[in-house]
């Protein structure tokens, strides 16, 4: 098969982000079905977060996309830098910002000027100092390398034209000991090429999901140890609900993504960080 050339790179990653731009403004019609791809908040407390999280956000940061909560297998303690992939309106950010206090940092990167530019408003308005929000590619992260304790992402990578080298630059930017703690959506069958050719399935997180073992094996390959993938049959509710008619939920989930890059002092799991 051949590679994808960087001028198709460059058209999905125009795809996604002319989607997403469409969000942020609360344009009706950008988004596609709720969670994942088109704004719904309240689809939030069906993708694993509590009440309460829902609560602590400023208003506005809670756009409900996403797959998961990958705040649960985050285990984020006082202190430590976080980076979030996609950081959309903050929502995740202002999650971690909590989990970390003042003397941690939690840095969001998104491409997509208009989510940034919103993040950025809702930090200000509500006076939360440790966050900082960054415009860029994933792929290319403007984080210094070795700096990073945890990275959290939430149904972005899936949108990636490029996931080995997602994975090769958060190596590069996570501490040795570093973590990945990500939920995304997975291949769990081959998907049809009419829903992989829908712009809409892209943008819905669905047509660019990779199997778990080419995930397996980029994040291998990219240097990190300790890979979990945990598929998440549960999900297929959820996903039904993205692409209504499409059949999406027979071929793609949900599921926490965790790796370490090695070189770290004793153990860094969640069962033993705390």
């Amino acid at each position: 098969m051949n590679e994808p050339s960087s001028s198709q790179h460059d058209q999905t990653r125009d795809i996604v982000r002319d989607h997403y731009a469409a969000v942020a403004r609360d344009e009706g019609g950008a988004g596609c079905a709720p969670s994942c791809c088109g704004a719904n908040p309240d689809a939030s407390l069906a993708l694993g977060y509590s009440a309460e999280e829902l609560a602590a956000v400023p208003e506005g940061a809670n756009l409900g996309l996403g797959c998961g909560n990958p705040q649960a297998i985050a285990a984020l303690r006082p202190g430590q830098t976080v980076v979030d992939l996609g950081s959309g309106a903050g929502f995740d950010c202002f999650l971690a910002s909590r989990q970390v206090g003042d003397a941690g940092l939690v840095i969001g990167v998104d491409m997509t000027p208009e989510m940034v530019n919103r993040a950025r408003a809702n930090a200000r308005e509500h006076g939360v100092g440790n966050v900082s929000f960054r415009l860029g590619e994933i792929e290319h992260l403007p984080v210094a390398d070795a700096s990073v304790d945890v990275i959290l992402s939430n149904c972005v990578i899936n949108l990636s034209p490029d996931k080995a080298q997602v994975f090769r630059d958060a190596f590069r930017v996570l501490k040795p000991g570093g973590r990945l703690a990500i939920a995304d959506v997975v291949a769990i069958a081959p998907i049809p090429d009419a829903l992989r050719a829908e712009a809409g399935a892209l943008s819905g997180c669905v047509s660019g999901a990779a199997p778990v073992a080419e995930l397996e094996a980029a994040l291998k390959a990219a240097g990190f140890e300790r890979v979990k993938v945990d598929v998440r049959p549960e999900s297929r509710e959820v996903i039904a609900g993205w692409l209504p008619g499409s059949g999406a939920e027979d071929v793609v989930a949900s599921a926490f993504v965790e790796a370490v890059r090695p070189g770290g002092e004793g153990c860094c799991a969640p069962t033993c960080c705390e």
